[in-house]
């Protein structure tokens, strides 16, 4: 086991890594650029260096100024967190060529799953479901045109090395082809360097599912469940829950043995998620994000496991802690993820809390790095916050949401608390009957977004 991690991250989820190290006696080093000097990470660490200026480019995504933090301290192994450099492949390069341990997969599984193409094609040779579309990238018009009439209309274009909504257009007929198909190359280009793109058959009502898989990087891999987070604004994610209200005992165990058995034949190490879009019955892949995610925790209260507890075991080199057998679901999980947001717009709203307090009681859990007088800074990610609530089944889960919004107090920035109190009120999220498109729909409706 190691003795000193450091942790490449800030807010919430460093936070989060802090507590599973300090539970296994991990001392941890906190990185922090100026901006977060005061940040209850760097506070909670067992030690911090500061890696540069608040730009994220000179600061958390530095890898001179992450590594020199290791050499400094005599940090052994590093955690990403999410986001910044969790899916670099370059990065887990750098770590592993200084002798340190990256607590993640492999840099190659990273680069294969980072380039959506490839990605489809590995899961396809996997067994794994995969939404109808374009063999690879797609270079011209002509081409682009061909395809939109081999699979049917509506198409989503989408550019290879796409994420968080960007790089991706519909073209629901032939007319908007052209557009939809220069305008994703375009976003590829300016937001990931790279204008290629490829063409899936877009579905008009599914559910966004995903299942998270675990493996030891020994050949050995289990799947635990599914998690729902087809509420969604613009392909964020704003509010997940597991298991998913729409699927079956039957499905999760096939779908899940499918990932967890293509996961360990490609011997993959840690943490995982293999996305899917679901609809009529199918489940379709979209992607795989190879690191922790923002909504983990569902999943941790539904089996009773440390998931990053898990990472770091098996990043040391030990096995894992459970069998496939060993998981079980109890309950029902939801999160509901708060930014600082100005509501209608969800414009950021960075500034000083001058009053915070966590919701607390049976089921209720609240991941956040927020503290009375604390600022947020204006130059990163706007949530601040998640809020977890685990009941015995999905209605308890939903009623113990409710009471813990309502308990709730963060003073002197807008948030996006409102909506989930008005969400709590609609039918659909009570019933569990929305698909990836009905939270746009309504909020259009309700509050003029669009």
């Amino acid at each position: 086991m190691f003795s000193k991690i450091l942790i490449a991250n800030r807010g919430e989820i460093a936070l989060r890594v802090v507590r599973a190290a300090r539970e296994m006696g991990v001392a941890t080093v906190a990185v922090h650029s100026t901006a977060d000097s005061d940040a209850m990470h760097v506070r909670m660490a067992d030690e911090s260096v500061c890696i540069g200026p608040p730009a994220g480019t000179q600061s958390y995504l530095s890898i001179p100024a992450i590594i020199s933090a290791c050499e400094i301290t005599g940090a052994e192994a590093i955690h990403p967190g999410y986001g910044f450099l969790s899916e670099n492949a370059q990065f887990v390069q750098v770590v592993e060529d200084h002798d340190l341990t990256f607590i993640g997969p492999t840099a190659e599984h990273i680069r294969i799953m980072g380039d959506k193409i490839t990605a489809k094609d590995t899961m396809k040779k996997l067994g794994v479901p995969c939404v109808p579309g374009s063999d690879g990238g797609v270079a011209t018009l002509e081409d682009a045109q061909r395809i939109g009439e081999e699979i049917g209309y509506p198409v989503i274009i989408k550019a290879t090395a796409g994420g968080g909504g960007r790089g991706m257009k519909v073209a629901k007929n032939a007319a908007e082809m052209e557009k939809a198909f220069m305008t994703a190359r375009a976003e590829g280009k300016s937001n990931f360097g790279n204008d290629e793109v490829y063409i899936e058959k877009y579905l008009t009502t599914p559910r966004h599912i995903e299942i998270q898989v675990f493996g030891d990087g020994k050949g050995r891999a289990v799947h635990l469940g599914e998690r729902d987070c087809s509420l969604q604004r613009r392909h964020q994610k704003v509010f997940e829950e597991a298991p998913g209200p729409a699927i079956s005992p039957e499905e999760r165990a096939a779908i899940g043995k499918t990932c967890a058995e293509a996961v360990a034949r490609i011997n993959y190490i840690g943490a995982g998620t293999i996305e899917f879009l679901y609809e009529n019955g199918e489940f379709y892949f979209i992607e795989m994000n190879t690191r922790l995610q923002v909504e983990h925790p569902v999943t941790e209260a539904i089996f009773g496991v440390d998931l990053v507890r898990e990472q770091i075991r098996v990043a040391s080199g030990m096995d894992m802690s459970f069998v496939q057998e060993d998981l079980t679901i109890n309950g029902h999980a939801i999160e509901v993820r708060i930014n600082a947001e100005k509501l209608p717009n969800f414009s950021p709203c960075p500034g000083r809390i001058t009053q915070y307090h966590a919701p607390g009681g049976l089921g209720v859990r609240m991941d956040s790095a927020l503290y009375d007088g604390y600022s947020i800074p204006p130059y990163y990610d706007s949530l601040i916050g998640k809020l977890i609530v685990h009941g015995r089944d999905r209605t308890e889960a939903l009623a113990r949401l409710k009471r813990a919004l309502g308990e709730l107090i963060v003073d002197g920035v807008d948030t996006t608390v409102p909506l989930f109190h008005a969400l709590l009120e609609e039918e659909a999220v009570l019933s569990g009957g929305y698909n990836i498109h009905w939270l746009e729909h309504w909020l259009e409706t309700n509050l003029g977004d669009g």
